[in-house]
Order: C-alpha cells, then sequence, then structure tokens
C-alpha cells in the first residue's frame, strides 16, 4: 500500500530551512520518495496536506516508563503496577508526537519486556532503547527496593570493578539497548547529595568497556562537578542532566563527541509544581542547583555540545503527555537554542545519540515513516509542536 502526501511545508531534520510545496511518498511503512512541485506518480491514496507543517516523529532520550509523576511511588512497585503504569505512559507519550525514547532505568527490566513483546504484537508504543535495570553503588542514587515484599532492587549494586563487568554482561545478556551508571547523588535520592561522587571511574570504565564491546552505549548519571569528569575519564556516551558541567568539560565533550541530556523539565517541574507535595529533600536540594543548572546547560549548548532532548519523564509532575514540548520549549526560553535546534536536538541528533540514525530522526527515503503534522511552523515558533490535536504517524500508521 502507498500513499502520496502533497502540498506539504516539510523540516526534514536534515536541513534548516523548511522546503515549500513538497510531496513524500509511504510505501510499507518507510518514505519511498520526496519531491516538490506535483508528484511524479499517483499513488493507491493521495492526501493533500494544505501546506501543513511535516517534521519528523521527536525523540525523547532519557524516561523513565515505569514511575508514575503524579503519585510519585517509587519503591515496593510490584512488577504488574511497573507494567501498567508503562503501558500508559508510553501511550502518552506516542500520542504526544514522541515516536522513539530511549528508556534510562527501569525495575523488572519491564523495558526490555515491552520492548520485546512490541515487536510481536500490536502495543500501541514508541519505538524503545532500553537500559532496563540501571548500575548503582550499595546506598547511592538508585538504591532502594522493588517488589511488593522488596526482593528486587531498582539497580545492579555494583561495588567493584568485577561487580561491575558482572552486572553489565547480565544486562547485555537479557537484551539492554544502554547502560546506564550512576555517577552522582541526586536530587530524588534522600541519602545522597548532587556532588557526592558515587560509582568510581574504574567501575564505569568496565561498564564502557563491555558496552562498547557488544556496540552498545554508556549513558552517565552524573550532575555534580567531580562524578561528571569521573564519567568522561571512564568514556561514557553521554552525560545526563550534567548540573554542574564546567567549561573546561564542555570543551571536551565537543572534541570528543559526548552528549548532554540535561532534563530541564525535571528541575522545571519540581519548582513549579511540587512545593508542598515533595519531601523537604527534594525541594532544598532542587532549588539550591537549578538557576546554576540551567545557566551550566546554556554555557555547554553556546559551546558546541551536542544538547539532546531527554525529560526524565517520570520524576515528580513531569508528564510523559506534555513533558517533551516543556523540554523543547525550556531549551529555546531558557538555554538560547533557536527552535530549528531544538527540533533537531529531538530528532537527528536524538537518533544519532541512541544510535537510530540509519532509520529514523529524519525525513528520506528508505527511512520509516514516522512524522508529525502541524498547523504552524515550528522552525519559527517551538510552541508549534505543543498542538494537541497534531496528526501522528509511526510507520505510515497514523496513531492520532
Amino acid at each position: 500500500m502507498s500513499t502520496i502526501y502533497y502540498n506539504a511545508s516539510i523540516f526534514d531534520g536534515k536541513n534548516e530551512e523548511i522546503t515549500r510545496d513538497a510531496w513524500f511518498e509511504v510505501t510499507d511503512g518507510r518514505i519511498a520518495q520526496i519531491g516538490t512541485g506535483k508528484p511524479s506518480k499517483k499513488a493507491e491514496k493521495n492526501i493533500d496536506l494544505k501546506g501543513k507543517y511535516v517534521t519528523p516523529g521527536l525523540i525523547n532520550a532519557h524516561t523513565h516508563m515505569m514511575m508514575n509523576p503524579v503519585t510519585n511511588k517509587l519503591e515496593y512497585l510490584s512488577e504488574t503496577e511497573v507494567t501498567a503504569t508503562a503501558i500508559q505512559n508510553l501511550r502518552d507519550l506516542l500520542e504526544s508526537g514522541v515516536t522513539y525514547i530511549r528508556d534510562c532505568g527501569c525495575a523488572f527490566n519491564t523495558d526490555i519486556k515491552l520492548r520485546n513483546f512490541a515487536k510481536e504484537h500490536d502495543l500501541e508504543a514508541p519505538g524503545i532503547i532500553a537500559s532496563g535495570r540501571p548500575m548503582s553503588m550499595t546506598g547511592g542514587h538508585g538504591d532502594f527496593k522493588e517488589g511488593a515484599d522488596g526482593e528486587i532492587d531498582w539497580s545492579y549494586l555494583t561495588d567493584s570493578p568485577d561487580e561491575m563487568r558482572k552486572s553489565v554482561r547480565t544486562a547485555l545478556k537479557i537484551g539492554a539497548d544502554n547502560i546506564k551508571v550512576m555517577a552522582t547523588g541526586g536530587v530524588m535520592s534522600a541519602g545522597d547529595n548532587i556532588d557526592d561522587t558515587a560509582l568510581t571511574p574504574a567501575e564505569m570504565r568496565v561498564a564502557v568497556e563491555e558496552a562498547h564491546h557488544k556496540g552498545k552505549k554508556v549513558a552517565a548519571h552524573a550532575q555534580g562537578n567531580s562524578g561528571i569528569q569521573n564519567a568522561l575519564d571512564a568514556g561514557v556516551d553521554s552525560i545526563e542532566h550534567g548540573i554542574y558541567v564546567d567549561e573546561k568539560q564542555a570543551d571536551y565533550m565537543v572534541k570528543n563527541n559526548v552528549y548532554l541530556v540535561p532534563t530541564l523539565n525535571a528541575a522545571a517541574s519540581i519548582s513549579k509544581y511540587g512545593r508542598d507535595k515533595l519531601p523537604s529533600y527534594m525541594i532544598r536540594k532542587n532549588d539550591q542547583v537549578k538557576s546554576d543548572f540551567f545557566k551550566n546547560v546554556s554555557m555547554a549548548f553556546k559551546k558546541g555540545v551536542k544538547v539532546i532532548v531527554g525529560t526524565d519523564a517520570g520524576t515528580p509532575f513531569n508528564s510523559f503527555k506534555t513533558g517533551t514540548w516543556e523540554e523543547m520549549q525550556l531549551l529555546v526560553n531558557e538555554i538560547g537554542a533557536t527552535p530549528t535546534q531544538a527540533l533537531l536536538s529531538a530528532t537527528q541528533y536524538a537518533a544519532d545519540l541512541i544510535g537510530i540514525s540509519d532509520n529514523y530522526g529524519t525525513l528520506e527515503p528508505g527511512k520509516f515513516a514516522d512524522f508529525l503534522v502541524l498547523d504552524q511552523d515550528p522552525t519559527q515558533s517551538i510552541d508549534a509542536i505543543t498542538q494537541d490535536n497534531k496528526l501522528v504517524f509511526q510507520h505510515g500508521k497514523q496513531i492520532k
């Protein structure tokens, strides 16, 4: 079945300019041809988009599908509860225009299981790059209990290079696409501070060695400056959050193609919605760092670090429905990105980071037909992406 969409204004994720009076053909879920003017042939279906704007489907490179951003319950979740929550969150993401995600830590390896299930069944969900359970140290960020009786740790608890090697090999054996390591403390953990270092460079270096040996990448939760440096020294592929990244580290990241996924919306959501609702330690830590966070990410962006859209979706009040749009707005309004740069951070650049650019991230022949249809030009105003009744297509099938 082939469909030609014509009279479109296309942002293809490769070029910064909109291509007007454009058409594209979708066959068997992939883009077959793209052109301008009158289509070169007729298809089985021919749809006039009436000048509306077409963009690649959005990519959210940092989610936690298992978490409920309203209840904020993180511990003693059963596998059934985790799975039910994840399925709803995935549906919300897809309907918002997010057609691919990288999940960065999930109890019971539910992200891996749902990724596998989706390949064989009709699960309405974005494509998934799954990390499974992350790597933490005993007592560190990510050391909390799951299961109704606390029968499993959320993270693999690794306290030596040998334990790290065993844990990463186990994660890869069961199908992790990405390895997540905890290099520092965090806002949401009661027992540590943001500037605390956690996993050692030697431990993380083993994670990188094992992951890269299998062609996989390593993402480091790294908020404090010393922990960011430890993660960079270990050779990770991306810094997640990066609150206290400094100029020297930013220069290193540019030179060595290390990505930054700041998850600005996590801090913004706690600040906007969490007062009088969250534990005092979360509010205190978030208030201490938010201003520095935005300032340091802006510095890194202006130095040329590739800043990627990821939201930490699932953290307190950090919505799966609207968070991706809010992250893109924060990049423009707080960090200094243009709307086009924010779009690239959620399409081409995000696809490069999570390793799916052969098939996703841009609109060009041979790639999957994941795209959005918007009423307004998102390269002129990033607010165009927030359109609630936008059309969402995944592999050529209209989802919404």
